[in-house]
């Protein structure tokens, strides 16, 4: 078919009437000489098709009345569609959009292009629209070498020729959209977590069925209702203040608080509070997700004791001595003062429980306890590590005269008559004594040390106490050597930085990157992290390390800020060694990106699901002051372990690493498939960015394109890099 252009009929209107081309004029003049008019009324119903197609599509631009090459430049995609489904013409736009040359685009049926579950939705539109003169449309998928594609199809038909004129429009990314919110919407009626989104003027305007369960009432009952209809008498006036302060000020505010249900019950909750605003500042909505942590509070408190003391003495047990121990190693190297370990066993305890029965034994325990207390300050730890054995930490002794005054009292108390429901009982102790960091660094070694001089001191007759004096064993001579050539590796810049590409999959653009350390040994070669890292955590030099690597990477990242991107990140590693004893780091760390010129976002800190779910106080108050300076937190191999939504808001984490293990198995309707669709549209609906690591394949990249993943990571976009073959990277995409 020919393209026809349109000439003024009546040249009283020009502006309002089509312009024939010339090669119908003749026409036109031979029909008028023989005076026949119908041509001109088939020119004229034409007409009438074409004013109604664009009213139907009102983007078409108005120079279509006038120029015969107006349709083919039309910024909207035009295609003429036989019968059935032949596409008789079609404009460059059509081409653009399709992706198809005209030249083969008019050549073939335009159902084949149409995905099998569009088909039969396509064949009735097409049928109605020539079987209607007015406008029709349809939504409708169409797989185009290899690619889906959804598109929108506005049509009149043209009953003198039995076609039809048809508007395209690309629809993907609104359909892509559509599939968003309905995953969002889905995890927002599914979460476990309880929703409540409230107006400016604080009044309820919508609540999930969590909301329900956890407060008793329906969504008709609190529509409308203000949000302090749950308000309890468990805080005062300043407390509320306190949240709307915060509120006003950042946006933000999550804490513990008591709240009512419907029946009167009273219940604990962590409540998460975040604000969203409009273009100009105002508060648009804010969104409460909630958690009853009542009765999870009250078997955390008794859980904790029961897993931490000693159920007959009420001592701290062996779990909570090791903790004790940590945080003793951490003072007296921070104030480079000694710490003693005793390790205590009653002599012939077995005897006398056996002689006088089980409850004497308890008995007897009991009042050993007590006496151990009376010998020790309060800032000293006195354990039961199980049976009668005992442990006591001794902090900050700068000599060995005021341990060894204990241990001479602890025997002198000891050996003093006890009486049990009227009988005399006589009992001694064989005490073991170390020091840190003197005999050992490691708490493991610390314990053998102490263990083998009880031993001595039994062999010694009983009632003695006896010094570590054993020999280092070639095990720890070989660690010890070891953590001694990763010293000088620090101060010898012996080791190294890689960097592995994480690239954004929305633009392909590379803006961030995780750092990966090194060690070449000078004796041998090139050691694995794993072999090293161990090390370093059990001498204490992670913090050490951790620092250079931080110091490292923000090197690093001011040149690519500087030369590539100015939203260049770079992330390391937080070991769990680090998280518990350097949270003094955070502050030294903020001053650093300070004094260089980068923002808190330049750096950002990866952490494992198991270090997430640890309830120590070091763990929280580190990653809470991560929080508050705002450095990003990522959770790695997320997916494997066991978080909680409750956590993740708690501690406002940035990016959710999702588990290699989960990307490597992503083919096309596969459970891994779901479950990251899954991760992603929940991560998204709590405000977290996801990185998927372990990207191999360019079928994974789309997949994870397509669920809307933010980020990928692994060796499709490259292995970990030096610096400098990193920066070539950079340069060569650039």
């Amino acid at each position: 078919m020919k393209k026809m252009t349109h000439s003024a009929i009546d040249d009283s209107h020009p502006h309002k009437q089509l312009e024939l081309p010339l090669s119908i004029k003749p026409a036109l003049a031979a029909s008028k000489a023989a005076g026949s008019n119908k041509l001109v009324r088939q020119l004229q119903a034409r007409r009438e098709v074409f004013d109604d197609l664009r009213f139907t599509h009102k983007v078409v631009d108005p120079s279509l009345e006038h120029h015969t090459n107006s349709y083919d430049f039309a910024p909207v995609a035009y295609l003429t569609l036989a019968a059935d489904s032949s596409i008789v013409d079609a404009n460059q736009f059509a081409e653009c959009l399709l992706g198809i040359p005209r030249s083969s685009l008019c050549r073939q049926r335009f159902a084949k292009l149409v995905s099998e579950e569009s088909q039969s939705i396509f064949n009735a539109f097409l049928n109605k629209t020539l079987a209607i003169r007015h406008h029709q449309s349809c939504k409708v998928a169409l797989q185009i070498a290899g690619r889906l594609m959804w598109i929108e199809i506005k049509a009149i038909a043209d009953p003198m020729l039995q076609t039809c004129r048809a508007a395209v429009s690309d629809i993907t990314e609104h359909k892509r959209t559509e599939r968003q919110l309905e995953l969002a919407t889905l995890a927002y009626q599914a979460i476990d977590e309880a929703i409540m989104i409230t107006d400016a003027d604080n009044s309820i305007v919508a609540v999930n069925p969590a909301f329900t369960t956890l407060t008793g009432y329906t969504e008709e009952e609190v529509l409308g209702q203000c949000a302090n209809l749950f308000k309890t008498d468990c805080h005062d006036s300043r407390f509320y203040l306190s949240i709307w302060k915060a509120l006003r000020k950042t946006g933000h505010w999550q804490g513990e608080i008591w709240n009512r249900r419907k029946n009167g019950e009273i219940y604990l909750e962590w409540l998460s509070i975040n604000t969203n605003y409009d273009s100009n500042g105002n508060v648009l909505q804010r969104v409460a997700i909630s958690t009853d942590i009542t009765d999870r509070k009250r078997a955390e408190e008794t859980m904790w004791k029961r897993a931490n003391f000693d159920q007959l003495t009420c001592l701290p047990n062996r779990y909570l001595f090791y903790d004790r121990m940590q945080l003793a190693i951490k003072q007296a190297c921070r104030e480079g003062l000694p710490m003693a370990l005793m390790l205590l066993d009653l002599d012939r305890f077995k005897e006398i429980n056996d002689t006088l029965g089980h409850d004497m034994g308890d008995s007897l325990l009991l009042e050993i306890a007590r006496r151990l207390n009376h010998c020790v300050r309060e800032t000293d730890t006195v354990a039961r590590l199980g049976g009668d054995e005992f442990a006591i930490i001794l902090n900050e002794k700068e000599d060995c005269v005021g341990i060894e005054r204990i241990a001479q009292s602890i025997l002198q108390q000891l050996a003093e008559p006890l009486l049990l429901n009227g009988q005399k009982v006589n009992i001694s102790a064989s005490i073991g004594i170390t020091f840190y960091p003197e005999d050992a660094s490691e708490i493991e070694e610390l314990m053998k040390n102490a263990d083998q001089a009880m031993y001595d001191a039994k062999e010694a007759g009983r009632n003695h106490f006896s010094y570590f004096t054993r020999a280092v064993q070639n095990a720890s001579q070989r660690q010890s050597s070891l953590a001694n050539d990763l010293r000088e590796a620090l101060i010898n810049n012996q080791l190294q930085l890689y960097y592995q590409p994480i690239m954004e999959l929305a633009s392909g653009v590379i803006y961030k990157a995780e750092a990966l350390i090194r060690w070449r040994h000078p004796q041998h070669g090139w050691l694995c992290p794993t072999d090293f890292i161990a090390i370093a955590e059990k001498t204490g030099l992670i913090v050490e390390m951790s620092d250079w690597v931080f110091k490292e990477a923000a090197r690093q990242v001011w040149l690519w800020r500087r030369y590539f991107d100015r939203r260049f990140q770079i992330s390391i590693n937080g070991s769990p060694m680090l998280i518990h004893c350097a949270s003094d780091h955070k502050n030294s760390w903020f001053e650093h990106l300070q004094q260089n010129g980068l923002t808190v976002d330049s750096i950002g800190v990866e952490i494992d699901e198991g270090l997430l779910m640890d309830t120590s106080h070091d763990v929280s108050n580190m990653l809470f002051s991560f929080c508050d300076i705002g450095m990003p937190i990522s959770i790695d191999d997320f997916g494997t372990g066991c978080s909680s939504l409750y956590l993740l808001q708690k501690f406002h984490i940035d990016y959710l690493k999702i588990d290699p293990s989960f990307v490597g198995k992503l083919v096309d309707q596969s459970n891994e498939l779901m479950l990251c669709e899954a991760m992603i549209a929940m991560a998204h609906k709590l405000k977290i960015k996801v990185i998927a690591e372990g990207v191999e394949t360019h079928h994974q990249c789309e997949l994870l394109k397509k669920m809307g993943c933010d980020f990928a990571q692994g060796y499709l976009f490259s292995k970990p890099l030096s610096a400098g073959a990193f920066e070539a990277l950079l340069a060569k995409r650039e």
